[in-house]
């Protein structure tokens, strides 16, 4: 059996900065342990399966397929960068039934859409990226004392203004106060095997640390962040779309504005254009740039 499979850099224009995916289109479904065995071996923080969920369909005259995303180590039930590579690799490339010809072949239809296990989520091209159609997850407000442990294994020292959860991507977001600037953010040191054993009520899954941007100092970033997944098998994920549907909606209400653009400042590091909308979800906007081809042969 051959598989295809793409590497694609997400939230970014330059290679081997952005958020890396591996993407494999199949022509049909494959067994989860096949799958988790082919994330593991790509080792990057998720491969996305893309298949097709009419027989008559090719990858360049679908319009809707079915997505699936694995880290090295489980299935998610939501990933963005992973679902941009994937739409990227569907509007740019065209593989043939064989398996064995890569050609640049546009996808013929303007917007894609996937089945997955967060619903139907599409993707529209536009002149200088993508746009996903995401759900919208609001945090709650949580009291500091119950994440002590994860806390100071997370920020040490420093003071923090919120910690806030949604339960249903069981990410917890910590915001630094205001007196800590984006070099903060970017110099803490999170070891993640402590971090996995300083929380292991199952209420978190991810672990979002933020901070005020600094709109008026070009390019105007909102806000910043970090994000860490031990418990998904990712120590540290270079620019996060989900963590982002947490975010957009705590940051458009506390800044009072719809759209946004945000940083998510690893060592890769990402830039994210977001708009909040009125219907309970939120557009994540970005650019990939595709470094890698191949073929998995099994």
């Amino acid at each position: 059996m051959e598989i295809p499979v793409f590497t694609v850099d997400s939230f970014t224009n330059l290679a081997f900065k952005g958020n890396p995916a591996a993407v494999c289109p199949l022509l049909h479904e494959l067994n989860d342990d096949l799958y988790q065995k082919i994330a593991a071996e790509m080792n990057l923080s998720e491969t996305a399966f893309i298949t097709r969920i009419n027989s008559s369909d090719t990858f360049r005259t679908g319009s809707r397929f079915r997505l699936r995303w694995f880290t090295p180590a489980t299935e998610v039930n939501l990933c963005g960068h992973a679902t941009l590579a994937s739409a990227a690799v569907l509007f740019r490339f065209q593989v043939n039934a064989m398996y064995s010809v890569y050609a640049y072949s546009e996808n013929i239809n303007p917007t894609l859409v996937f089945e997955t296990r967060s619903g139907d989520l599409t993707v529209t091209q536009k002149s200088d990226g993508y746009v996903m159609d995401f759900p919208l997850n609001p945090p709650a407000h949580e009291d500091p004392n119950d994440f002590r442990d994860i806390i100071k294994v997370a920020v040490g020292d420093h003071p923090v203004q919120d910690v806030l959860l949604n339960s249903d991507t069981k990410k917890l977001m910590i915001r630094l106060p205001d007196s800590c600037d984006r070099a903060v953010l970017s110099k803490l040191k999170v070891d993640p095997y402590a971090l996995l054993n300083s929380e292991t009520s199952g209420r978190v899954k991810g672990l979002i640390i933020t901070i005020k941007g600094s709109p008026d100092c070009q390019p105007g970033y909102d806000f910043y962040s970090r994000y860490f997944a031990p418990w998904a098998g990712i120590p540290e994920d270079p620019v996060t779309g989900s963590s982002h549907t947490v975010l957009g909606s705590y940051w458009s209400q506390k800044l009072g504005k719809k759209k946004m653009l945000a940083y998510q400042c690893s060592s890769r590091g990402g830039e994210l254009e977001l708009e909040v909308r009125d219907d309970g979800r939120i557009n994540i906007a970005g650019e990939v740039t595709s470094v890698m081809q191949g073929v998995i042969r099994l």
